[in-house]
């Protein structure tokens, strides 16, 4: 049978069946594969050398993505949150495996990466979806890159699905003041109070504990955010981010309304028990489930009249309220857990009234032409200068 040689590291034959056969060697073993052509093997066997040459590994020419995606998942398992690691596995099953999962690792190419995105878009599924399936990729083959499995990441060439942010929904101060004055006295009430004028996530407001509190300098401290976890159930976690780990700082108002609920909960257990010591507990004391709270809040929205807003919108309207009341953008920052002002600027600096007016007579200003009375003026400081 004919056989051809390429560099002394690939082979090229026709098997009895009439397709051809590729073989190719790299740090001692060899790999074969096999093709209806042999154009495609000298292609192959081209890929395979340019690989080598960037530092593919023997290791990574016969491991398939489910392989490497279980081994990967291991490996990130004690770096990111539960939730984050449960979402990778989420989507490595439900949208992954069935495309990539007995494909060689080193075969997974940049055109069959965005035919997935393709296809996932045209099935319905949401750009955000799609870009996550991205985040998940890019993460998982860059890490292959490094490891040398793969002498390069095809996601580099991949153009990533496009999202539009959808856009922010904020409470005027009279909507807010219609839904306080619904729900002042109860323990939804103090809540959604706290979320308005802090900016505080509901995990992190469900996460609260009275050792938390600090009433001689009206301010609270977030050290950890209520979650529920698939197949884990309510957990305590660390906040966001590690700036979300933060001292934040209530007004009279918002602390007399603390207090009173203070007051009302203790009565309230005073047969009972707060588990957890939790501000805002369930009805038995254990943690709030936060599904019980979004049908609070729903209901509370409807009855008040006001717009239909998703919890996390009290974030946004908290930090335009913030805004509009001319507070330091450094100290709003501070009280939303923000690493940098400039993160809050490039979020809510749209809201900063008057900003775009006043910046521009500024500029104004400063390329106004000279009259002649100043023109005098500066000959005159000039002569006091000689």
């Amino acid at each position: 049978m004919a056989k051809r040689r390429n560099n002394q590291e690939g082979a090229i034959y026709q098997k009895p069946n009439g397709r051809w056969q590729a073989q190719f060697s790299i740090e001692g073993r060899r790999f074969s594969k096999s093709f209806p052509s042999k154009r495609e093997c000298v292609d192959w066997l081209r890929e395979m050398a340019n690989q080598k040459d960037r530092g593919l590994t023997s290791k990574g020419v016969d491991l398939t993505f489910h392989e490497f995606f279980e081994r990967w998942l291991l490996l990130t398992k004690p770096r990111v949150r539960p939730k984050t690691w449960l979402q990778y596995r989420g989507i490595g099953s439900y949208h992954l495996m069935p495309k990539f999962g007995k494909t060689k690792l080193v075969d997974i190419k940049p055109a069959a990466i965005q035919d997935l995105y393709a296809e996932k878009l045209r099935d319905g599924l949401g750009a955000r979806t799609v870009q996550l399936i991205h985040g998940v990729l890019r993460s998982s083959l860059g890490f292959a890159e490094r490891q040398g499995l793969i002498s390069y990441s095809p996601t580099k060439r991949v153009d990533k699905p496009t999202f539009m942010q959808p856009e922010m929904k904020f409470l005027s101060d009279v909507q807010v003041k219609a839904l306080l004055a619904l729900t002042e006295g109860s323990s939804l009430g103090t809540l959604l109070q706290m979320a308005v004028t802090t900016g505080m996530r509901q995990g992190e407001l469900l996460g609260l504990r009275w050792a938390d509190v600090d009433w001689a300098s009206a301010t609270v401290r977030v050290r950890r955010q209520l979650q529920r976890i698939p197949y884990q159930g309510l957990i305590f976690t660390e906040p966001k981010s590690r700036n979300g780990i933060r001292t934040v700082q209530m007004g009279s108002l918002t602390l007399r309304a603390l207090m009173q609920h203070k007051e009302r909960q203790d009565a309230e257990f005073l047969n009972s028990e707060n588990t957890e010591d939790l501000l805002f507990p369930s009805s038995t004391g254990t943690p709030k489930e936060p599904r019980i709270l979004y049908a609070q809040f729903k209901k509370a929205l409807k009855m008040a009249r006001v717009p239909d807003v998703r919890f996390h919108d009290l974030r946004h309207t908290a930090a335009s309220l913030m805004l509009m009341s001319g507070m330091e953008l450094i100290r709003i920052a501070r009280q939303l857990g923000h690493s940098k002002p400039s993160i809050t600027l490039d979020i809510y600096g749209h809201l900063i009234p008057g900003l775009e007016n006043a910046s521009a007579e500024r500029l104004d200003e400063l390329v106004a032409p000279l009259t002649a009375a100043d023109l005098q003026q500066q000959a005159q400081k000039s002569v006091f200068k000689a």
